[in-house]
């Protein structure tokens, strides 16, 4: 049985010939030899066809001739013929016959050899049509050489009196085809030869940057999000590699949010919890622990148990924004839901000595769910009261703008870092840790009331207050349909 590291092995392994380098390879040869196949035909048939017109063209030409010379003899006798053919006898051609009307062969150039037809009928089919009143040509080319054949009427006053026969064996021009389809054939060696080399390394060139990001998936699976892929060339392949390198950017990204509020969720519930075993070991170690400071105690106990159960709800908060399921939306008319915050929180503000000043600017609407927008207000405006200066002041405002609702909280509080602005929406980040713990904060109120807004299309933004102090702004299209943005003054 295979062990779990080889089939892994084998998993990423793809057989030769299904492999892309494979298929690659095998498409250039097959194109190249398409394209050989055609170099090796088209050319020398083009050539033996130009070679089979000359030949036609001058034999014909040259039958004429002796045609029209002969038809001047009234009549074709031996003696007639042999005068006119020493006059205009061509030594290129291979053969010539002269027949009489009837075919005998009455002049054949190759008198006193082995196929020597003077004296007798001729039996050739080109000679017979030629006796018909027709012009004939054929020609061919076999064994390295053309066999050119041609024959034609000798006319007198109208009457076939007799027919010319010329053959020509040309051995020159077939050498010249020959050595031309040896040429073409050793340059589509080496053509084939570069081919299959060039079709080799660009098939491993163009499957070797594949592999290479068929690998780094394979690595990213394992969780190895850090991996990156060397990016060449500009074309479809180095944009898709780009791609990979910046999903893995995010997940890698991601990942390390989700360790961090893994580790950061993980630590917040454990003190209170931490606190809860500690006072409860406390009570029931002390035998003769006196009323009032067990009292102390079991309140001690329950402001951790608040503290723990306001963790688990704002992480159950999270979990619902970032599942980016949205309630169904309502019109939500912000003036009365902030003032409804304000009604609320006021008990706060009083024992804080802080003040509130609003400034609502009427139908200020937006599409959302009552609830999410209600929790947004609340979060800003105790952050605001919170951490905010004795004495302070709170200043609520709500405006249209350009199509836009928004809802400014400023406060007259210490304010926040220039550097520590774009941190404070990051889950359980708090820019001072102890005041923070003491006002009974999770560090997770920001960050919801980010993912709130965005989820309604909307967008956070913070600042320094003119005066000292810090202002945030939720900014939601009126529609409640515009993509999220973000905004860090």
């Amino acid at each position: 049985m295979e062990t779990e590291e080889k089939k892994a092995a084998n998993r990423g392994r793809v057989p030769l010939f299904h492999s892309l380098q494979f298929k690659f390879a095998v498409s250039y040869i097959l194109i190249i030899a398409a394209i050989l196949v055609v170099v090796n035909t088209y050319p020398l048939i083009a050539s033996q066809e130009m070679v089979f017109q000359t030949k036609q063209t001058a034999l014909q030409s040259e039958a004429s001739v002796i045609a029209s010379n002969l038809a001047g003899l009234e009549m074709l006798t031996e003696d007639g013929v042999a005068r006119v053919m020493e006059v205009i006898e061509d030594s290129a051609l291979t053969r010539v016959l002269v027949t009489d009307s009837a075919g005998l062969v009455l002049y054949d150039t190759a008198q006193g050899a082995e196929e020597d037809a003077y004296g007798r009928y001729a039996l050739l089919q080109e000679i017979v049509l030629a006796l018909q009143g027709q012009d004939v040509f054929q020609s061919a080319y076999q064994d390295g050489a053309f066999r050119s054949e041609a024959a034609t009427p000798v006319v007198y006053r109208n009457s076939t009196i007799g027919a010319v026969y010329l053959y020509e064996y040309d051995s020159q021009q077939g050498a010249l085809l020959q050595g031309l389809g040896g040429n073409i054939r050793s340059l589509s060696l080496v053509i084939c030869a570069v081919a299959l080399l060039v079709s080799m390394v660009l098939a491993r060139t163009m499957t070797r940057r594949i592999s290479g990001l068929l690998s780094a998936i394979q690595i990213l699976r394992e969780g190895e999000y850090d991996h990156r892929v060397e990016i060449r060339g500009k074309d479809e392949l180095a944009q898709l590699v780009e791609e990979y390198n910046e999903l893995t950017q995010r997940l890698q990204t991601t990942d390390e949010v989700r360790r961090r509020f893994v580790a950061d969720a993980s630590h917040e519930l454990k003190t209170p919890l931490a606190s809860i075993q500690l006072l409860s070991d406390s009570i029931l170690q002390s035998e003769d622990m006196d009323a009032e400071t067990m009292r102390d105690f079991v309140s001690d106990i329950g402001a951790e148990a608040g503290r723990l159960n306001r963790i688990t709800e704002d992480l159950l908060a999270l979990t619902r924004m970032d599942s980016g399921r949205a309630p169904r939306r309502q019109r939500v008319e912000l003036d009365r839901t902030a003032e409804d915050v304000l009604h609320m929180l006021t008990p706060l503000a009083e024992s804080r000595g802080v003040t509130f000043e609003a400034d609502f600017q009427p139908d200020c609407v937006i599409l959302a769910g009552e609830d999410d927008i209600y929790q947004v207000i609340y979060n800003l405006v105790e952050n605001a009261i919170k951490y905010n200066c004795p004495e302070g002041l709170v200043r609520v405002v709500l405006g249209r703008e350009d199509g836009k609702v928004f809802l400014r909280v400023e406060d007259t509080g210490i304010g926040i870092p220039e550097e520590e602005r774009e941190k404070v929406f990051d889950r359980f980040y708090r820019v001072d840790k102890a005041r923070s713990r003491e006002a009974g904060g999770t560090g997770l109120g920001l960050s919801i009331v980010r993912d709130t807004v965005h989820l309604y299309g909307g967008w956070l933004s913070v600042g320094p207050r003119a005066g000292g102090g810090t202002w945030f702004q939720a900014t939601f299209p009126e529609n409640g349909s515009e993509e999220p943005k973000e905004g860090t003054p």
